[in-house]
């Protein structure tokens, strides 16, 4: 079976495809000054992006882990997610509060999805 690697790096690539499925990376936002909305919306247009690459979209979403620096912020997230994911179309999700990479970044985001 091949595998497909799509915006490869030295460490990570930001989606890998094996057969019918495919897998993203934890996403953050480019411009980190904004809120928890703004980091969100940046993210899943990524997303949406990556997954156009991969020969897909948000309507075969299988699962998804959400970080938010601080739980508080769950319901500004949602706001954006619920507009966002494709009606009758919800993957599994789960949301926790962590730690992230740099104390900029307020949400990150990691996607799985079918072809």
């Amino acid at each position: 079976m091949t595998v497909q690697r799509i915006d490869p790096g030295p460490r990570m690539s930001q989606a890998v495809v094996n057969g019918n499925t495919v897998y993203l990376a934890g996403l953050v936002a480019d411009d980190t000054s904004q809120d928890v909305k703004g980091q969100t919306k940046q993210i899943l247009a990524k997303i949406d992006k990556l997954l156009a690459k991969a020969g897909t979209d948000k309507s075969k979403l299988l699962s998804a882990n959400i970080w938010l620096t601080d739980i508080s912020t769950w319901s500004q997230m949602n706001e954006v997610w619920d507009a966002w994911v494709s009606p009758g179309n919800a993957p599994a999700r789960a949301t926790v509060e962590a730690k992230l990479a740099g104390p900029a970044y307020k949400v990150e985001i990691m996607v799985q999805a079918a072809k």
